[in-house]
């Protein structure tokens, strides 16, 4: 297993990690995800771990917590072994403050999810959604707090826009208080957005991606087809309203170029879909999840290979699409490409 910094953290983290979205099995999103629990929950952790993947991801909001207790009973007596990584700020009750990330909401939240995973402290907490309701400095006030309590080690955002992110960072700096070094974020081969902003202002300002989806939500598994209907066990039947969508003919692109890359290089699409993500600037873990030992098993084989130059470049035009303003002038006028050369892998 390959570990990178967390930004520009002096934490290492392995280039994959596990998303437990699969654990607990409540509700009408997590339970497509996956009722993993118990024993079967406690065998994902111990592949996790052979593989040297030591970094588990979780959310309060995952199956209203249920995540967070089955990842924290799957690690128990072995919690020096691993890195949690979990997420606050999305609703977690009906009542005013039962989502966001105000001061009078954030140390409970933590506090939640400590009793839940079982631990004293989170290694990277991540907020969830931006709270435009709570003034940014009052955020980073209650995260320093928790930080020098203990009971938070690094901090991280997830889902912000690019002025989000930078407004943050700015009065971190301004103040002496966490300066945010993981941004958890969508990012495939059928979902390329991040490329436009986060990941310029992530290699200026040292904040590592953490990749959430990195198979299209379910769409780069090999199991969708050209012309074929969606498989009758897909999750798509129940989840794509939910997740990002893609024309048909570009993810159908997508497939062919995989295929073809595949059996190049004798790996599955999953495998190449992931590898590909890991050639990227800032990628600095891809967040892999399963629903089943095999599945787990494929995504752990998208490490200790690369992809060629040339099969990244075929992968690149394949999935490429033209940004929007005011970021594509920099991809079609040369008077703007100039100024802002492209950022390669």
């Amino acid at each position: 297993m390959e570990y990178r910094n967390l930004g520009r953290s002096g934490l290492k983290t392995p280039v994959l990690s596990f998303g437990t979205g699969t654990f607990g099995g409540r509700g009408p999103l997590f339970s497509a995800w996956g009722r993993t629990d118990g024993a079967e929950a406690r065998r994902m952790i111990d592949l996790c771990l052979e593989a040297g993947v030591n970094l588990f991801d979780t959310a309060d909001v995952y199956s209203d917590g249920a995540s967070e207790e089955a990842l924290g009973a799957a690690i128990k007596g072995r919690r020096h072994e691993v890195l949690i990584s979990t997420k606050t700020g999305l609703p977690m009750g009906d009542g005013p403050n039962d989502a966001g990330t105000a001061l009078e909401r954030l140390p409970r939240a933590v506090e939640a999810s400590l009793r839940r995973l079982g631990t004293d402290y989170i290694d990277i907490l991540q907020l969830h959604a931006f709270d435009a309701a709570a003034p940014v400095e009052e955020v980073l006030y209650g995260l320093d707090l928790l930080v020098r309590a203990g009971k938070v080690r690094y901090v991280g955002v997830s889902n912000f826009s690019g002025w989000q992110l930078m407004k943050s960072l700015a009065a971190a700096e301004r103040h002496g208080w966490p300066r945010y070094v993981a941004n958890q974020t969508y990012y495939s081969l059928v979902g390329r957005d991040y490329e436009w902003e986060l990941m310029p202002l992530g290699l200026d300002q040292g904040v590592g991606a953490l990749v959430w989806s990195p198979l299209g939500w379910g769409r780069l598994t090999g199991k969708l087809r050209r012309g074929q209907p969606l498989p009758a066990l897909s999750r798509l039947h129940d989840t794509a309203q939910w997740g990002p969508p893609v024309p048909d003919e570009r993810l159908f692109n997508v497939v062919d170029a995989l295929d073809a890359v595949a059996a190049e290089a004798g790996r599955t699409i999953p495998q190449v879909a992931i590898a590909w993500l890991l050639s990227r600037p800032t990628v600095s873990s891809v967040i892999i999840g399963a629903r089943t030992e095999a599945q787990l098993r494929d995504n752990l084989g998208a490490v200790g290979w690369s992809l060629t130059p040339d099969q990244i470049a075929r992968l690149d035009r394949a999935s490429d699409v033209m940004p929007a303003y005011p970021y594509y002038p920099y991809r079609t006028q040369e008077a703007f490409a100039r100024l802002n050369p492209p950022i390669v892998g």
